[in-house]
């Protein structure tokens, strides 16, 4: 799932296509869900007391990163200490079975926070390495695309800064990342890089391409993988 941003595309009607979303999931019974960030518009507690009251009606396990929306476009000491109080921490990694997936904060990517940006570029490139010894299938989420359009254009307000772009792709590669799931840009975007899945969906609040709400359910077999759109 990609930016439920209750309260961006009308407040009542953002609540009603999630609790849609997930019933629909719930219906589907998939093995977890991830929520790419921006869970709310306006971080605040009534806002995040709503979120909660839909997504705690998933019948199987969820996993969240934070969004610029959630954590501001610059994060603060305040602001992380706030998202990690009410959700737990904002980067981790969570096994299903052969399937890992690793939970990053983009805000920290995008914006060179002191201590906390270079703490999690390590545990980053400390944990994908680890994982690389193992059989598991290796995904990445977060809330950024890292690039748009071509792997190596300007920054901008939707992408990542090119130099820690460049970084995140190495270790991805080497690694062997899969999949690296995102939302923010609230359009469909379907890219590849080096064999690596770069997607990020469509969201149960706007979307900018005019494309239906919905989510996308993603297959992991043996020796294949696929994606495909779910409309509420």
């Amino acid at each position: 799932m990609c930016d439920p941003q209750i309260g961006m595309g009308g407040y009542d009607d953002d609540m009603v296509r999630f609790n849609l979303a997930v019933d629909k999931i719930n219906r589907m019974q998939p093995d977890f869900v991830i929520v790419c960030g921006d869970l709310v518009h306006h971080a605040h507690d009534s806002a995040y007391d709503d979120f909660e009251e839909v997504i705690n009606k998933l019948e199987v396990p969820y996993l969240l990163a934070p969004g610029n929306h959630d954590l501001g476009n610059i994060p603060s000491d305040s602001s992380l200490q706030a998202y990690r109080s009410r959700f737990g921490d904002d980067y981790f990694v969570s096994h299903y079975g052969e399937v890992s997936m690793v939970v990053i904060n983009t805000q920290l990517i995008k914006e060179n926070v002191k201590l906390a940006s270079d703490l999690q570029m390590k545990w980053i490139a400390s944990m994908l390495d680890s994982l690389a010894h193992t059989k598991q299938k290796v995904f990445v989420m977060g809330h950024y695309p890292l690039f748009i359009k071509e792997v190596n254009e300007e920054e901008n307000y939707f992408n990542l800064p090119d130099n820690r772009r460049t970084t995140l792709l190495e270790l991805f590669e080497s690694s062997g990342v899969l999949a690296y799931l995102s939302g923010h840009k609230h359009e469909l975007l379907t890219n590849e890089y080096a064999g690596i899945f770069l997607v990020s969906g469509e969201t149960t609040s706007k979307n900018f391409d005019e494309r239906p709400f919905g989510f996308r359910k993603w297959s992991v077999q043996k020796c294949r993988i696929t994606h495909e759109f779910v409309p509420l």
